[in-house]
């Protein structure tokens, strides 16, 4: 089975729309970087153009752009976009965490 990142309607239709505002770029790259209490968290980049180590997931017309190194922490992860009161983003269903930190911002594998 072919590791995989997806997204939800929603998350296409928000990411689309960011790259039409933005003006350019081919996609999104989403990663991990080591940081705050619990080991992990998220990031989440525009692309413009492809990198080196970078693995393409297209999702409904989205390109997705994740690097070698972050596809082990979040292989398997679907990516919603929500909206909670005046909070909106990118919401991560990663079913590789083990646990998170109590404000939510990072993760342990």
């Amino acid at each position: 089975m072919k590791t995989m990142i997806s997204l939800t309607d929603k998350a296409c239709n928000h990411i689309f729309d960011y790259i039409k505002q933005r003006g350019k770029g081919i996609g999104i790259r989403i990663g991990v970087k080591t940081t705050g209490c619990s080991g992990f968290a998220y990031v989440v980049e525009p692309v413009d153009e492809i990198g080196e180590y970078d693995q393409v997931f297209n999702n409904k017309g989205i390109d997705v752009y994740v690097d070698t190194k972050s596809l082990i922490y979040i292989s398997g992860s679907v990516i919603d976009y929500k909206r909670k009161g005046l909070n909106q983003g990118l919401e991560f269903n990663n079913p590789n965490i083990k646990g998170e930190c109590g404000c939510g911002e990072s993760f342990n594998i």
